[in-house]
């Protein structure tokens, strides 16, 4: 059953057209994964879905609404939560202050266990849970960017390039988290990510965007077998 389906979706920053025309389909409880080249459109398309930047022409349906007017906090309260490029969490703040914050739309008496599912997905985090979030390592502040937004009970999750910059031995915790929190979980996901081996081994399905436009698409294992996707995204990447 589709959750979310993007139908013609155009997205302009001024004169610049970066989306221009997409169809993107994401089933309920699937891994569904974007891949490209920087510039491609795939961190504008998540934007898209969460209402800032508008699409200029298209429709973005969740759960059969069309929600292309909608502001972000709207989106939010829909249960479409993003874990944005660039952590973006809130660096002041304590490690709990931040996972607080996201759990402002859930409601609050699932607070606690909401709180020892996310501690417990990534103990480092209940070592830090009192320490400024922008004291933690990069690895630390992606696990509670993730975490963050988890706390909100998403039923649509958009992960923008969770991996960018992380060491090996993180990237694979990330990874393993994502598949975990679908596999048991049933959570949907919809990952844009520059690592084109990890992400497609994982993917139910994907799509491969070039310019603003899917020139591609299929199940995840069949992309990471396809010799242009091979050619272009995994020749020399991190295996």
């Amino acid at each position: 059953m589709s959750l979310l389906t993007l139908k013609g979706v155009r997205t302009n920053y001024g004169p610049i057209e970066a989306l221009r025309g997409v169809d993107v389909e994401v089933n309920q409880g699937e891994i569904v994964t974007l891949i490209g080249a920087n510039g491609a459109g795939k961190s504008t398309l998540l934007m898209t879905i969460c209402g800032q930047p508008r699409p200029s022409a298209g429709t973005i349906t969740y759960e059969g609404r069309v929600i292309n007017d909608l502001p972000p906090h709207e989106t939010a309260k829909l249960g479409i939560a993003q874990v944005p490029e660039g952590r973006r969490i809130f660096p002041r703040m304590t490690v709990f202050e931040n996972l607080q914050l996201g759990a402002t739309l859930a409601d609050p008496q699932h607070f606690e266990t909401d709180l020892a599912y996310c501690l417990d997905l990534f103990p480092i985090l209940k070592q830090r849970r009192d320490q400024r979030a922008g004291t933690l390592s990069g690895g630390e502040q992606q696990m509670l960017a993730i975490s963050r937004a988890l706390m909100g009970r998403p039923r649509l999750l958009l992960l923008d390039e969770p991996s960018l910059g992380l060491a090996p031995l993180i990237i694979r915790r990330i990874f393993d988290v994502i598949a975990d929190l679908n596999r048991t979980r049933g959570m949907t996901i919809l990952l844009v990510e520059q690592n084109a081996y990890h992400a497609l081994k994982l993917a139910h399905r994907a799509y491969v965007l070039q310019q603003g436009l899917v020139v591609m698409q299929g199940g995840g294992k069949e992309l990471l077998a396809n010799p242009e996707v091979r050619a272009a995204y995994l020749e020399g990447g991190a295996h």
